[in-house]
């Protein structure tokens, strides 16, 4: 039997270091807050009321 991929990603120097000020501190572009817009609405939609 084959063996299950391993989904991993280890960051390192300043890799990690960006990433983790991009958590601290995310931006959003307009197209990328538009599309949470849509999906919010979207989710709305879905949801029972």
């Amino acid at each position: 039997m084959a063996k299950p991929i391993e989904i991993g990603l280890i960051l390192e120097g300043k890799d990690a270091i960006a990433f983790r000020k991009y958590l601290e501190h995310p931006t959003f572009t307009r197209e990328g807050l538009a599309l949470m817009r849509e999906a919010k609405r979207d989710a709305e939609q879905i949801q029972p009321d």
